[in-house]
């Protein structure tokens, strides 16, 4: 961990180059010491103002506070890095999750594939008599099926009704 602390119209002492190094030791828990912080002091007219800057290995975070205490500053510049850290932390972790998710999908559907030219699975249901409409009114009391089998009561023959991809509009197959 390297700090670099300036001071803009403004001294810093040793005791604030203490405290923003105290304060600074919060972030070890996010990046170990592999990190760099690089922190301005200013004062303009009646405020202190506390900028930092912290840049790990592609990423870089920022805040800047103005506050009458400069500890203050500091501080609330310290909370707003770790709330930073926190959100590409989570983002992160959520994209590598999916990733092994859609790995782990690709890996299933190789499985799928080494059984070829077999009948792995049969459903069983009762195809009833009735009119599209009704066929539509039944897919939609289970949202989790994509498709319902039913006789047409209009041609007697059996036909399906599905769910097109927009989730708003179903679609029907009907032999010739």
């Amino acid at each position: 961990m390297n700090i670099k602390i300036t001071g803009k119209d403004l001294q810093a002492t040793e005791a604030m180059k203490d405290y923003v190094a105290k304060k600074v030791e919060r972030l070890v828990k996010y990046f170990g010491e592999d990190f760099d912080v690089t922190v301005t002091l200013k004062c303009e007219k009646n405020e202190q103002i506390a900028e930092m800057l912290v840049v790990v290995s592609a990423d870089t975070y920022k805040a800047v506070t103005a506050h009458k205490d400069l500890y203050a500053a500091i501080d609330k510049d310290i909370d707003i890095l770790e709330g930073q850290i926190r959100k590409t932390k989570t983002k992160k972790d959520k994209m590598n999750k999916e990733d092994s998710i859609k790995q782990k999908e690709f890996l299933n559907a190789e499985v799928k594939h080494e059984v070829e030219d077999e009948v792995i699975k049969t459903i069983y249901y009762e195809a009833k008599p009735m009119s599209v409409e009704d066929a539509i009114l039944k897919l939609q009391e289970k949202p989790q099926d994509i498709f319902y089998t039913f006789i047409n009561v209009d041609t007697n023959k059996v036909n399906v009704v599905f769910k097109l991809k927009n989730s708003k509009n179903y679609g029907i197959v009907e032999p010739e």
